[in-house]
């Protein structure tokens, strides 16, 4: 019997801008890192070393995400658009079905409160609002694209504004055994 040795990558995260707290706008510290698995196309697992990082002010603690995470999901930012955006049964990623009908459910749940964030961000930094079409419903996909083009990468383009300003919603969810 041999034993399969596995051969984790693992990177270190490090943000070369000065990003202010997303709650109150003022600086940020670092008080220490975790490990943040992610998954690619393949289903290889790559760890990255993200930096924890406190408010100064509020003292509320951040994660320093890369544009390649979304918030709360495993697989990189990539793969989840892809599983999104695929509607055959063909999609080439190292998943199971039941993860791409909750990515599709996921989407499809937050897009309405995604374009609402898009569009207070606009609002925010004076810029004109994107024109609602007066004829045939767009779909998801073209309406949030309608803000950040529909060209590959448009999940990144989503989550760094949002997270960024502290509008991302956490949506983990737990199961409880048991009576209330």
């Amino acid at each position: 019997m041999s034993l399969l040795k596995t051969h984790l990558l693992v990177f270190f995260v490090r943000c070369a801008e000065s990003i202010p707290c997303p709650c109150c706008g003022e600086q940020l510290e670092v008080i220490g890192s975790r490990k943040r698995q992610r998954r690619s196309k393949s289903g290889q697992i790559q760890v990255l070393v993200i930096r924890r990082l406190r408010c100064t002010q509020c003292r509320r603690i951040h994660h320093e995400l890369p544009d390649c995470l979304v918030p709360y999901k495993r697989y990189e930012s990539k793969c989840v658009e892809q599983g999104i955006m695929d509607s055959s049964k063909s999609v080439d990623i190292a998943v199971d079905d039941s993860t791409l009908y909750r990515w599709k459910t996921w989407f499809h749940t937050m897009q309405p409160y995604l374009v609402g964030c898009l569009k207070s961000i606009a609002i925010r930094l004076r810029q004109d609002p994107v024109e609602e079409p007066s004829v045939s419903p767009l779909s998801a996909h073209q309406h949030i694209g309608q803000y950040v083009s529909e060209a590959s990468g448009w999940l990144a383009r989503i989550v760094r504004p949002i997270a960024n300003i502290n509008l991302w919603l956490h949506t983990r969810s737990a199961f409880l055994s048991g009576s209330p």
